[in-house]
């Protein structure tokens, strides 16, 4: 443990509890969804202060970032796992079910476990707000997100973890998980989302998240960190913490060989006067094989400050190879050591990806993608022509957006990349209408071949064809719920 006064294990909650039932927790996360966002910490770390401070019993690695952060996430915590380290993840949004937002050791927390995280978050809550009235002072308005953070913080204690991976939801100033204290932070990259809230730049946007680095904490910087104008937000902030990022650059193969033939790694540069990039220590990848078909694995090389790495594979889209060198990055940073190699090969190759390029059904295919902005709509398409270069021999697309994204931007960029459109609206009360959406492809050029009101009639018409599913992750969430409740 790295906390000076993190109390030891086993940790109880400080005050009685009523246990809520599952259908109880999700009643009250529905009623609360109302308040929104509320850019404010005390609310949690008042919350957490009033719960004594579960999130100190275990170390906490804290990931940001436009795109990519859900996957660094997830591969960060398994390598950790494959560590031998009892890990725990904490994601957002879920696909289908809530729980897959809290994972213990690798597995969705189960719902008894997470009625009663909410449960403590709830009473710690109303304890803060009771003491707020009794001063004179206003209640804080507690959201959705303040209160699952604070359940998932009280839940990875209750289940003695090791190390908790905790996933920014929106920026990072303001972030619930920020009111945590982080041994590592990490930025897997900058684009523009969430414009209305955290600013209509990407420097605006590099700043809100750039905040979560702070003094004493390591630091890792994915290959989207890399633009000029977000560069020099996020190593400002770097050298006003006196924090030496490390920065995880692709390289092009004969670029990799050179450098690791040389024998050389990049060594950490003196915090108080941070040099330029070139000189600050890097965790450097190298794609030596992108998948040309959906069974085939992206092979990478990755060779850091403390070691090489050589033959990481696996059975995923060649974009995850940032973030897999982010994560092995991130673990490192945390073990201030090398990683077992064999271990990461193994953790690598088998760790999940929910919702990002998978196939959920062969015959006929279906492959949902979360990608959810222009940036991760090129990532997504760049994989998909990496498979089928010709846009005539593509599935068909199915397609819902939400209202507050970049609706046009996305669908410029699919409109001539497959052979057929299909627009349907999700459940979510952002979602755009789908007439909306299917006049946007049209004015991109697409022909429409069906417009639908839900993601289940949508499946039902398209059920004889393959299809590829992508424009936001509760369009991904819903498909793969229908589908697995038709197994």
């Amino acid at each position: 443990m790295n906390h000076e006064t993190a109390p030891s294990y086993p940790y109880r909650i400080p005050f009685d509890v009523e246990p809520m039932n599952y259908s109880e927790a999700l009643d009250h996360l529905a009623h609360i969804v109302r308040l929104g966002i509320c850019p404010m910490l005390e609310t949690v770390v008042e919350m957490l202060d009033e719960l004594g401070r579960p999130d100190a019993c275990y170390d906490i690695l804290q990931i940001a970032g436009t795109n990519g952060k859900t996957s660094t996430s997830r591969y960060t915590a398994a390598i950790l796992a494959g560590e031998g380290f009892r890990c725990a993840l904490y994601t957002s949004p879920e696909l289908v079910h809530y729980t897959e937002r809290m994972e213990i050791a690798g597995a969705p927390i189960a719902p008894g476990a997470f009625g009663l995280s909410i449960a403590a978050a709830c009473e710690a809550g109303r304890r803060v707000n009771a003491r707020r009235q009794a001063t004179g002072q206003r209640p804080y308005d507690i959201t959705e997100f303040d209160t699952l953070t604070v359940a998932a913080c009280v839940a990875f204690a209750l289940a003695e973890v090791d190390v908790a991976v905790l996933e920014v939801g929106l920026g990072g100033r303001w972030d619930a998980t920020t009111a945590t204290h982080p041994q590592v932070t990490a930025v897997t990259g900058i684009g523009l989302d969430h414009t209305h809230i955290l600013g209509d730049t990407l420097p605006k946007i590099a700043a809100e998240k750039a905040a979560i680095i702070k003094s004493g904490q390591s630091t890792v910087l994915g290959t989207g960190t890399q633009q000029p104008q977000v560069a020099e937000v996020l190593l400002d902030r770097c050298r006003e913490q006196g924090v030496a990022p490390t920065l995880v650059r692709q390289a092009a193969p004969q670029d990799w060989d050179a450098f690791v033939s040389r024998g050389e790694a990049p060594a950490p540069a003196p915090a108080e006067s941070l040099p330029q990039e070139a000189s600050l220590p890097h965790a450097l990848f190298t794609l030596r094989h992108a998948p040309s078909a959906l069974a085939d694995a992206l092979e990478l090389d990755l060779v850091t400050p403390r070691a090489a790495y050589r033959g990481l594979a696996a059975q995923k889209p060649g974009y995850q190879a940032q973030n897999i060198a982010c994560a092995a990055a991130i673990a490192e940073a945390y073990l201030q050591k090398p990683l077992n190699a064999s271990a990461l090969v193994g953790s690598v190759a088998s760790c999940p990806t929910p919702g990002r390029f998978q196939v959920l059904r062969s015959d006929p295919l279906v492959l949902v993608d979360a990608a959810h902005n222009p940036q991760s709509i090129e990532a997504f398409l760049a994989a998909v022509r990496a498979i089928e270069p010709q846009a005539d021999k593509r599935p068909a697309l199915l397609c819902a957006v939400l209202a507050d994204k970049d609706t046009s931007g996305i669908a410029r960029l699919l409109a001539p990349e497959f052979p057929a459109v299909y627009v349907c609206q999700t459940s979510s009360p952002r979602a755009l209408p789908a007439p909306e959406l299917a006049q946007l492809f049209r004015q991109a050029g697409a022909q429409v071949a069906g417009t639908f009101d839900s993601v289940k009639q949508a499946l039902d018409a398209t059920a004889a064809i393959d299809v590829a599913a992508t424009g936001s992750i509760t369009l991904a969430g819903e498909v793969a719920g229908f589908l697995g409740k038709e197994e």
